[in-house]
């Protein structure tokens, strides 16, 4: 049984970050409301459109359910965005969830193309169970690249993810060549396996076959708790 969270321990955690962002001139604030997400990310020209999940047109987020991070340039420009949300998998499993399309559509019946399909054949995703944190719509700005954003960014949504609901799994899925560039490492994430998401939503025009990634909810308050950001501090 995980202990309960920490707030002393999150706080030192999500400062190292937030102070390493900020070193590099990106100012990190936190959002709730997805429609203004959504205005946001339609007006980056080299982001990838948002996918259902975080588009409340498609999948609202109830309140307390799903929150967004932006980081600003020193002109306030938009440098980063990404996005979580909680699924409750209580009596199902991450590869029904997504199989069933009811991880992109509040209502696949009525919402997805006839011709919509999702496969996960990830061996793990059938034991992701429970409260489960979505993360997602990872995009960086070319400029901030090869300067250790990567890990940032996921560190602070992991915090973030852990404070307001103590998960029992934190998932994602990634494209394959983060992989092989050395992207997925940058991430920290601490498992992965093929078959994550072989995906085509006919309407969205998204074809996809990603990697599945995720950490336990034990293995996401190892890092939180034991964390003191000496290496991330030398790195920066």
């Amino acid at each position: 049984m995980k202990s309960a969270v920490n707030p002393l321990n999150v706080s030192r955690f999500l400062r190292v970050y937030d102070d390493a962002a900020a070193q590099k001139g990106i100012k990190l604030s936190i959002g709730f409301d997805f429609h203004k997400y959504v205005s946001i990310t339609r007006t980056l020209p080299t982001k990838k459109p948002t996918y259902p999940n975080f588009r409340p047109d498609r999948s609202p987020i109830k309140s307390g359910d799903g929150y967004w991070m932006i980081g600003l340039d020193k002109n306030n420009d938009v440098a980063l965005v990404e996005a979580a949300r909680l699924y409750n998998l209580s009596d199902s499993n991450f590869a029904e969830h997504l199989e069933s399309l009811k991880a992109f559509y509040a209502d696949p019946a009525v919402q997805a193309h006839p011709q919509d399909h999702c496969s996960c054949t990830a061996p793990s995703a059938r034991r992701i169970t429970g409260k489960v944190a979505y993360h997602g719509d990872f995009w960086l700005r070319k400029d901030f690249r090869g300067q250790g954003m990567p890990e940032v960014m996921a560190a602070v949504l992991r915090g973030v993810s852990f404070a307001l609901w103590a998960p029992d799994f934190v998932v994602g899925l990634a494209e394959r060549w983060l992989l092989s560039k050395g992207v997925l490492a940058q991430y920290g994430h601490a498992h992965y396996e093929p078959g994550g998401s072989v995906l085509h939503l006919i309407e969205e025009n998204i074809v996809d076959d990603d990697l599945l990634v995720w950490l336990t909810g034990e293995e996401l308050q190892r890092l939180v708790d034991r964390h003191d950001g000496s290496e991330l501090s030398v790195s920066a």
